[in-house]
């Protein structure tokens, strides 16, 4: 059932994610960045576990969130060399339309990148969660 016919069928839906335990679609957003796997982590973990997640784009930020999501096997249009690197660290299959050497924002290394760099998924769980209440309370 998982593979590349159901990641065309996810590249052409407006979702941002789908999260499934074995073949039955658990979870799916139309939110942007890093919302949608926040937001599963906050309603499934530690709950739910051995997830396959498909996902638009996976830099560092999003492979170290896809650990703490309990995630056995990712599908994603693009990737970026460091979260090819931490989903062989972490054990998680994972499988790439295509791989890029950075995920970027305009002309610069997109903040959530920058802010994952040389954090565990724990470390940067937290380090987001609080950038988020941070924004939030502006």
């Amino acid at each position: 059932m998982h593979g590349s016919k159901l990641l065309e069928e996810f590249a052409a839906s407006r979702d941002t994610l789908w999260v499934y335990q074995g073949t039955k679609l658990i979870f799916k957003s139309r939110r942007k960045r890093l919302s949608p796997l926040l937001d599963y982590i906050k309603a499934f973990v530690p709950q739910t576990e051995g997830v396959i997640i498909y996902d638009r784009i996976v830099g560092n930020a999003a492979a170290l969130l896809l650990k703490k999501a309990l995630c056995l096997t990712v599908y994603s249009l693009v990737a970026s060399q460091a979260a090819v690197q931490s989903m062989e660290k972490f054990g998680i299959s994972h499988h790439f339309s295509s791989i890029v050497s950075q995920i970027t924002v305009g002309d610069d290394v997109c903040p959530m990148e920058k802010l994952a760099e040389g954090k565990s998924p724990d470390e940067f769980y937290q380090a987001v969660k609080a950038s988020v209440s941070r924004a939030k309370a502006k």
